[in-house]
């Protein structure tokens, strides 16, 4: 049975109500200027980052050697203002990198703790029930970590920042997925996704309801940016093994045919949702 154990959380000034949030659960105990643990997880440990944006944290591999995975909480942003609890992989699909990470450049992706996170913290919503919950698409740095990441995060405006009650949930749902306490959301076939918008609604519900996991997913205006080297990245850059191409037909817009042509060089099973 698969267990998913993280070592240390990204934390950025503007995050302090989670990082208050998980003290108030387990307290935490201070080793130095920007790092805490826990007497009672032993395998989590807290990394307050208050000088740098956790989108450029390229370096963690060197400060904590020993981690297996990285996992970011953060504030989330939209124009919408909508309030919404969101989970993502990290990655740079184009030439481009304005929020940090390496021009095509993927970071790893953990596909059961995305798919255990998403559960549980879905499994709290009518405690939160004004907020969407839902995935994104693959975006953003930092993306040369040599171990897996995801950003859990709370938006969209400051009011959900200072929100106690959903950064508690949140928390619960963390601490719920790195000590091993969810068990219920093993990933059985995982699979890279293609098409549809940013905020991935069909896939979210691959989620919860099937037995999928996802790695990498690019959504439909980053689809001009995935050639064969692109696609082979999706693939690799995965803890558990990609065995999917999961593609939303309607989604993929004037890339359709050169999409479908690459994940046909592929040796992927393909899924249509």
């Amino acid at each position: 049975m698969a267990r998913c154990l993280i070592d240390d959380i990204g934390f950025s000034r503007e995050s302090q109500g989670i990082s208050d949030s998980i003290s108030l659960h387990k307290p935490l105990h201070r080793d130095s200027n920007d790092y805490f643990d826990s007497y009672s997880y032993q395998n989590i440990k807290l990394h307050l980052s208050y000088n740098r944006s956790l989108l450029y944290l390229d370096n963690l591999d060197e400060i904590y050697p020993d981690s297996e995975a990285f996992v970011f909480l953060s504030k989330h942003r939209s124009e919408s203002g909508i309030p919404t609890l969101t989970c993502h992989f990290t990655g740079n699909f184009s030439d481009s990198n304005p929020y940090g990470g390496t021009p095509r450049e993927l970071g790893i992706a953990y596909p059961y703790l995305q798919k255990s996170y998403i559960r549980d913290i879905t499994s709290k919503q009518t405690f939160v029930y004004e907020y969407d919950i839902i995935i994104e698409a693959t975006h953003h740095g930092p993306t040369s970590l040599k171990k897996p990441s995801i950003f859990i995060e709370i938006g969209s405006t400051e009011k959900q920042w200072a929100d106690r009650k959903a950064a508690s949930l949140v928390c619960q749902s963390v601490i719920a997925v790195l000590t091993g306490e969810n068990t219920d959301a093993q990933c059985q076939s995982v699979g890279i996704a293609l098409g549809g918008t940013h905020y991935p609604t069909k896939l979210n519900k691959l989620l919860l309801e099937s037995e999928f996991g996802l790695a990498a997913i690019a959504a439909k205006h980053n689809l001009v940016s995935i050639d064969e080297p692109m696609m082979s990245q999706m693939i690799s850059k995965s803890v558990e093994k990609v065995t999917h191409a999961i593609v939303d037909r309607k989604g993929l817009g004037k890339e359709k045919n050169r999409i479908l042509e690459l994940i046909d060089k592929k040796d992927l099973e393909l899924l249509e949702v």
